[in-house]
C-alpha cells in the first residue's frame, strides 16, 4: 500500500531533467542545489563551468569530477516509477549500443595522421571532442577514428582507429588523452552526431603473399628497406634523433614474420610517422593494402632524403 501511494503521489514529470526533458538517469545534484542527468550535466560543463539553470560557478565542482549520484532521488525513481525507469534504461542501453558499433557511425576526430601501433597523444579541449572521448570511455569501446582534414569532404577517405590507453582530466575540463594506433580503415559514408563527425567504415588489411618465390623477394625488399631506414635514422642530427625518441620511442625491431598482422611490420608505421613528408603522401601509404607497394614508397622517400646534403 505504501509503495502504491507513493507511485500515485509521484508524478514522472516532476522528476524530469530540465536539459533532456526525460526522466532522470543517474541524477546528480550540483552544489547550488539543481539536479540533472549525469551525462546531461557533463555535456553542459564541456561548454562552460556554470550551472545550466542559475549560472552559478561550478569550477570547483568540475575540477573535483566527483559527480556522485543523488541516492535518495535515484532510489525513489527505481522503486516507485519502475515502469518509467525501465523505459528510460531501455532507451539508454539502445543509445549505448548504437555508440558501441565500431563500423557504423564511428566517431571521427579530425586532426592529424595516425598509424597502427604508433602512440598518438592528444590534448582535448573542444566541447564536441570532450563529449566524444567520454562516450568512448563510457561505452567501453575506448576507440575512435582519426582522420586528417579534407577541404571538400570534411575529412579524408582513409584513417586509423585510435585506442585510448588513459585519460588525464585537467581541472578546467580539458584532458590529455594517451592513445595508440589500431586498425586502418576506409570511409564509406560520412555523418554528424552532436557536433562531431562520424563515419561508416571498412577496416583495411594487407593482402597476403602466398607464392613462395614472391614472398622471398618481398622478404629481401623488406630487409633492404629496414636496413636503409636504420642508417637514415642513425645519421640524423642528434637534436632530431632525440626529439623522435622522446615523442615516438625507439624504432621497432625487425619482425620474424612480416605478414603476421593485418597492418604489416610495425617499423614501417613508426618510420612513416617520423619522416618529414607531406601528410597527403603519408595518407597514400596508409591506404595501401600491399606491403610491397608500401616498402617501395618508403624506399623512394628514404633515397630522396639521403640524397639531400646535410640531411
Amino acid at each position: 500500500i505504501f509503495s502504491s501511494q507513493y507511485h500515485y503521489i509521484l508524478d514522472p514529470n516532476d522528476l524530469e531533467c530540465s536539459l533532456c526533458m526525460r526522466l532522470f538517469y543517474e541524477p546528480v545534484t550540483t552544489p547550488c542545489g539543481h539536479t540533472f542527468c549525469k551525462n546531461c550535466l557533463e555535456r553542459c560543463l564541456d561548454h562552460t563551468p556554470q550551472c545550466p539553470l542559475c549560472k552559478e560557478s561550478l569550477k570547483e565542482y568540475l575540477a573535483s569530477r566527483k559527480y556522485m549520484v543523488t541516492s535518495i532521488l535515484d532510489m525513489l525513481i527505481k522503486q516507485y516509477l519502475r515502469d518509467e525507469y525501465a523505459e528510460r534504461v531501455k532507451a539508454h542501453q539502445e543509445e549505448t549500443r548504437e555508440l558501441s558499433d565500431l563500423t557504423k557511425n564511428v566517431p571521427i576526430f579530425v586532426c592529424t595522421m595516425a598509424y597502427p601501433t604508433v602512440p598518438c597523444p592528444l590534448h582535448v579541449f573542444e566541447p564536441r571532442y570532450r563529449l566524444m572521448i567520454r562516450r568512448c570511455m563510457d561505452t567501453g569501446t575506448r576507440q575512435f577514428g582519426m582522420c586528417i582534414n579534407d577541404p571538400q569532404k570534411g575529412f579524408a577517405d582513409y584513417g586509423c582507429m585510435l585506442i585510448i590507453r588513459s585519460v588525464h582530466f585537467l581541472p578546467d575540463g580539458r584532458s590529455v588523452v594517451d592513445t595508440i594506433g589500431g586498425k586502418r580503415f576506409r570511409v564509406l559514408s560520412r555523418g554528424m552526431k552532436d557536433g562531431y563527425s562520424t563515419a561508416d567504415i571498412k577496416h583495411l588489411e594487407d593482402t597476403k603473399v602466398k607464392d613462395r618465390e614472391e614472398l622471398e623477394k618481398l622478404q629481401d625488399l623488406h630487409d633492404a628497406v629496414y636496413d636503409q631506414a636504420c642508417v637514415w635514422f642513425q645519421n640524423l642530427k642528434i637534436r632530431f634523433h632525440n626529439q623522435i625518441l622522446q615523442h615516438f620511442g625507439p624504432m621497432p625491431e625487425r619482425e620474424a614474420d612480416i605478414q603476421a598482422t593485418a597492418n604489416g611490420p610495425a617499423w614501417c608505421w613508426w618510420l612513416l610517422a617520423v619522416l618529414p613528408i607531406d601528410p597527403r603522401y603519408q595518407l597514400s601509404v596508409l591506404s595501401m593494402t600491399s606491403l610491397r607497394e608500401r616498402l617501395v614508397k618508403i624506399q623512394h622517400i628514404l633515397t630522396y632524403l639521403q640524397s639531400i646534403p646535410n640531411n
